[in-house]
């Protein structure tokens, strides 16, 4: 199957965005009208897999490069691509994600974000790109548009303070309440995953599911967790010299309601103490001993 052209559909459609700072209002709008026209024929175009229409929003000597460095250049070789690509792909849909627009001048803009498309049978092609606009004659078209390979974004940097706690560990409590942990990271780093098993003694109580992850809009780790019983809680991390502090809301099964505050010192050493300050389902124990297993 021919993917090159793949994630490169796209960004054509991002001409919705203004190019251009006008002096007035209503020339603003005038020309958000147009590129917004200009974007509904591209989508159109390419759901009718009309390879002409498309090859005509480039400029005569546009160009498209693929994440190979494979460069394309003219109307005439982008169009072949194009009937190509209609030919041996049936059912493509298209999804983008925009991260940035620049104008360094009133008539170029540069476009960089993310593309998706995904064929009628099969995964999703994804890519990164640059895609540079031209306004010729009062038209805008696209001169240039470079795909780079798709890295996925990651929140390890705000969550590799919690990389000691990857692997096994043992819960225990005087009063023979426990607990079995097992942390792993998710895909691409963006979440730390905790499965558990509450015990009493030799039995198991219940098992759960919690997930660590960076909140980007209050800038704080949080966590959310989720037990077989139905019970469930949300938290906010946070580090107080080699301590972690956490601050947990759970509800239960029972509808019971119950608000803790959390602190694990020593997480240094193979093994670490919890505090909480009101006992809870999450944890049930005052004082846990958290060792590796």
């Amino acid at each position: 199957m021919r993917t090159r052209l793949l994630p490169l559909l796209v960004p054509l459609a991002l001409a919705a965005i203004p190019a251009v700072r006008p002096a007035s209002a209503a020339e603003q709008n005038a020309e958000e009208a147009t590129l917004q026209k200009n974007a509904e024929a591209f989508v159109d175009a390419f759901h009718k897999g009309e390879a002409k229409t498309l090859a005509a929003l480039w400029t005569a000597d546009g160009d498209y490069t693929d994440q190979r460095g494979h460069r394309i250049k003219g109307r005439e070789a982008i169009e072949k691509l194009f009937s190509e690509l209609f030919s041996e792909n049936k059912g493509l849909t298209l999804r983008i994600n925009i991260e940035s627009v620049r104008f360094p001048l009133s008539n170029v803009a540069i476009e960089d974000g993310t593309t998706e498309v995904k064929p009628e049978h099969g995964p999703p092609s994804r890519a990164r790109y640059t895609i540079m606009h031209v306004r010729k004659n009062g038209h805008w078209q696209i001169e240039s548009v470079r795909d780079a390979i798709y890295i996925p974004p990651t929140n390890y940097e705000h969550l590799r303070g919690l990389e000691w706690a990857i692997g096994d560990w043992v819960a225990e409590s005087p009063t023979g309440e426990g607990a079995h942990l097992s942390f792993s990271w998710a895909p691409h780093q963006n979440f730390l995953i905790n499965k558990f098993t509450q015990t009493f003694g030799d039995f198991a109580l219940g098992e759960g599911t919690q997930w660590i992850g960076w909140d980007p809009i209050a800038k704080t780790i949080r966590a959310w967790t989720f037990e077989t019983s139905g019970g469930f809680a949300e938290a906010t991390w946070s580090k107080d010299g080699d301590k972690w502090i956490t601050k947990v809301t759970s509800v239960e099964a029972s509808k019971r309601r119950s608000c803790s505050n959390q602190k694990a010192s020593g997480t240094a050493k193979p093994c670490f103490f919890l505090l909480s300050t009101r006992p809870g389902r999450i944890p049930s124990m005052a004082r846990l001993k958290i060792y590796r297993f």
